[in-house]
């Protein structure tokens, strides 16, 4: 069984930066899955943010993020990366990260088998 744990959250003042991580704990190694992020902020819908392939080679983001935000990952520390640059107050969310055993990624709004706990970023002044 995966398990995903998530972490980097916090608080930011607006066109701040954060950093958000995405471990697998266990025996299991990221290696074979695709991993996603997803936000949501109350009284909203379920956004997904970006997504990896397992593979590395394809990379994508909702339109809302593009060009502030970049996924990344290193299987060696066996890790997703989300950076998150000039954020903004409506990215206020939990961010989770998610994975699926050979996902391709072909859209970042593609829900995955695996979710974390969720980790809290709030953007304000």
């Amino acid at each position: 069984q995966l398990q995903l744990v998530e972490s980097g959250g916090g608080l930011v003042q607006p066109g701040g930066s954060l950093r958000l991580s995405c471990a697998a704990s266990g025996a299991i190694t990221l290696d074979f899955y695709g991993v996603g992020w997803f936000r949501q902020a109350p009284g909203k819908e379920r956004e997904g943010v970006s997504c990896i392939s397992y593979s590395g080679d394809s990379r994508k983001y909702a339109d809302s993020v593009k060009g502030r935000f970049t996924i990344s990952r290193d299987n060696v520390k066996n890790t997703v990366y989300l950076q998150m640059n000039s954020l903004k107050p409506e990215d206020t969310a939990i961010y989770y990260c998610t994975a699926s055993y050979l996902y391709r990624c072909s859209s970042p709004g593609v829900p995955n088998d695996y979710w974390g706990q969720g980790t809290q970023v709030t953007v304000s002044s």
